[in-house]
């Protein structure tokens, strides 16, 4: 593999600054500490930064020889904050904080951008500005809205932003992009179906809801499996059913909920009209009410086609073009989403290996992402730091028109 070898003689102090992020979780938009840390040691290196943008960001501004004259500039995210969980692991940079935990390896994601903002202060042979965009909120909070709602991209003009994920059960020293979607659009939704509550010994009484909702809820599927092109990807789950509080009587209402999952706008649109139909149809059938919420969370996280080939051939000069992997579209929801819509730029993901690099003490289940047991793998630092790197310095040498 082509690491920078400063960078490995630095890895161990990043090391020390991912453990104790992950030992200080912060959820979203709480993220004071840690943008603290992050704040401090741009500032110790002597780049200088931005705070506030998305209230807890922070952005690196890092000029090249030319001070930035050239106009090229290019973003770097990291994500920041933390999950709402416990934690079960119990080694020394466990959790402090109880039912807060970093167990889809942001700290790592910060480490990784850190090493590379150290380098950039030692370093600086290209042309332009990099952007090192230190992100919150990105579990749930959507703060790469926030960012760019608060003038991310008007104050620090970018032709291109980029983003990295870990990613457990994949080799370590191994990345993976494709281009177009590689990452689900996420709603939420709230059904109650208000009936009539009545003795369950006279159902003819009232209006139960109960079989309405398993109507509507087999129905569901159908959308699915009968009203999107069967080659268009589209996940709809029932997550949550409350009803009743005593065997003997018809419940009043029933409440369902659960997640929508997409990989393009059109079919995100489709399921949540046609959710809404036979909702509403089916509580109208049966002379119940129907209250119909849905919720639009995070849109699919699509790689723009230029920049996703060139991110493989940067990758491909770190690790080889055999480690330069296919990225499989996984269902799971990213906030990045949000800059992807508004800058070209791709996401990329690290192989984060399968979870031996824990130390003792580490909890018993497997070492994947939201598991109480997670950890980062701190061999991936110099790795991850080469790659934002070498993409800023390749990406800042490529003329204006070469579509990257």
């Amino acid at each position: 593999m082509n690491v920078i070898d400063s960078i490995v003689t630095q890895a161990a102090s990043i090391a020390a600054v991912r453990r104790d992020i992950h030992a200080h979780p912060e959820l979203c938009f709480e993220e004071r500490r840690t943008a603290d840390v992050v704040a401090q040691k741009l500032t110790e290196w002597g780049i200088p930064i931005h705070r506030g943008l998305g209230k807890t960001g922070v952005v690196g501004i890092v000029k090249g020889r030319d001070g930035g004259a050239s106009g090229r500039a290019v973003g770097l995210r990291a994500d920041i904050d933390a999950l709402p969980m416990q934690e079960f692991n119990s080694f020394a940079h466990a959790s402090r904080h109880q039912g807060k935990m970093h167990a889809c390896g942001h700290d790592g994601h910060t480490a990784m951008l850190l090493a590379a903002a150290q380098h950039f202060a030692q370093h600086r042979p290209f042309d332009g500005t990099v952007y090192l965009i230190f992100q919150p909120a990105e579990e749930g909070g959507g703060g790469a809205r926030v960012m760019i709602e608060d003038g991310l991209f008007e104050q620090f003009p970018m032709q291109a932003v980029f983003g990295m994920h870990n990613w457990p059960g994949m080799p370590v020293g191994s990345f993976a992009v494709s281009p177009g979607p590689v990452m689900a659009s996420t709603s939420e939704f709230r059904i109650t179906i208000r009936g009539k509550g009545g003795h369950a010994a006279l159902p003819h009484t009232g209006i139960d809801p109960v079989p309405i909702a398993c109507q509507m809820v087999q129905t569901f599927q159908t959308i699915i499996s009968r009203n999107k092109k069967p080659v268009d990807a589209g996940v709809i789950s029932v997550t949550m059913v409350h009803a009743g509080e005593a065997t003997n009587v018809v419940p009043d209402s029933c409440e369902l909920r659960g997640t929508v999952r997409a990989f393009t706008i059109e079919v995100r649109d489709l399921i949540e009209k046609r959710m809404r139909q036979v909702a509403e149809h089916s509580c109208a059938a049966h002379g119940a009410v129907c209250e119909f919420e849905f919720v639009r969370n995070y849109p699919p996280t699509i790689n723009s086609p230029a920049e996703t080939e060139f991110v493989r051939q940067v990758i491909a000069g770190i690790v080889g073009p055999e480690r330069t992997l296919v990225q499989e579209p996984t269902m799971g929801g990213e906030d990045f989403s949000y800059m992807l819509q508004v800058k070209p730029g791709a996401y990329c993901f690290i192989g984060n290996g399968d979870g031996a690099h824990r130390e003792m003490g580490h909890g018993g289940g497997p070492c994947m992402l939201h598991n109480p047991s997670y950890d980062f793998n701190d061999e991936l630092i110099p790795l991850g730091a080469t790659y934002w790197v070498k993409l800023a310095q390749e990406w800042l040498a490529r003329p204006a028109s070469s579509g990257a």
